[in-house]
């Protein structure tokens, strides 16, 4: 048919095999994805929370105590946690690309990424 490429939502694992085996370009599973986007929303320490694969996700959250007043690079979150400070938004509501000499304040959003549980674990504290 000449089509460059062909997009499928699959309903359930079974369905997103076949969807695979017919030579599908991209199966989707909307419902699981919102749902484990709603879980994770709903616990309460994220405020947005996007999966890009299992070991990789983007969550948006209040900056914890542990890394407020010190520098990123001096928090040992990247050592501990696995997970990076991508942008940092204070109280005046612009968002900044975070660097090692990034100090978030009490109150600042924070994009931070990493793999799934480790990003979970840092966004808890």
């Amino acid at each position: 048919m000449q089509v460059p490429s062909i997009w499928a939502k699959a309903i359930n694992p079974q369905h997103g095999l076949i969807l695979d085996q017919l030579g599908v370009d991209h199966v989707v599973y909307p419902e699981a994805d919102m749902g484990r986007r709603v879980a994770h929303l709903v616990r309460g320490s994220m405020l947005d929370y996007v999966e890009f694969d299992h070991d990789l996700v983007v969550a948006k959250t209040v900056a914890p105590a542990e890394i407020v007043g010190r520098r990123l690079d001096e928090s040992g979150m990247r050592r501990r946690f696995d997970v990076t400070v991508v942008k940092i938004r204070s109280l005046d509501g612009h968002w900044r690309a975070a660097s090692a000499d990034t100090v978030p304040a009490e109150g600042d959003l924070i994009i931070v990424t990493g793999p799934r549980e480790r990003t979970e674990r840092f966004c808890a504290l």
